[in-house]
């Protein structure tokens, strides 16, 4: 039996380690994009996603890049999937060309629900858990599908007192 609560197996992930994984990713998709190997634009899932389209969309010289908010958490607590915020339809057309970006592929509902709306865009995610890893098309870690990942904007810094005292 497990006595662990689900976040206690964790995978702390530094600001460093994010900009090298997500750096990763961006050489995994170079040339790999439909119109002569590049991209259209890249598209965040917020707000996990923020961060590492950036890195992706400079890494690969992409300029028009967009958010789609997708709400699928409250807290620690997965919940039904629901966008918030779409990316422009214009733009987005039924994905072709478009790179979806975010940081974690879970349980793959919250892909699973923006790829129903852009079924031709191409997934990407820097981390990914075995249940969800169908969704996504291009992942540079897997992860167990127990372990909790702490991102560095989840985390902050502080004093914790030494084990033996000051």
């Amino acid at each position: 039996m497990n006595d662990r609560l689900p976040h206690e197996k964790g995978f702390h992930v530094s600001w460093d380690q994010i900009h090298r994984d997500s750096r990763a990713l961006a050489w995994r998709l170079d040339k790999q994009g439909p119109d002569e190997g590049a991209w259209r634009a890249v598209v965040a899932i917020t707000r996990g996603g923020m961060a590492p389209a950036m890195i992706v969309a400079r890494e690969l010289d992409i300029r028009l890049v967009d958010t789609i908010s997708v709400k699928s958490y409250d807290w620690q607590q997965q919940s039904e999937a629901r966008i918030l915020k779409a990316p422009d339809a214009a733009l987005m057309g039924d994905g072709t060309g478009i790179l979806v970006v975010d940081d974690l592929v879970d349980t793959g509902k919250t892909l699973e629900l923006v790829r129903q709306l852009y079924p031709k865009a191409h997934f990407a995610t820097v981390y990914a858990k075995p249940q969800g890893r169908t969704q996504v098309d291009t992942y540079i870690t897997e992860v167990s599908q127990d372990t909790w990942i702490f991102f560095p904007w989840d985390m902050a810094l502080q004093y914790v007192r030494p084990y033996r005292g000051d």
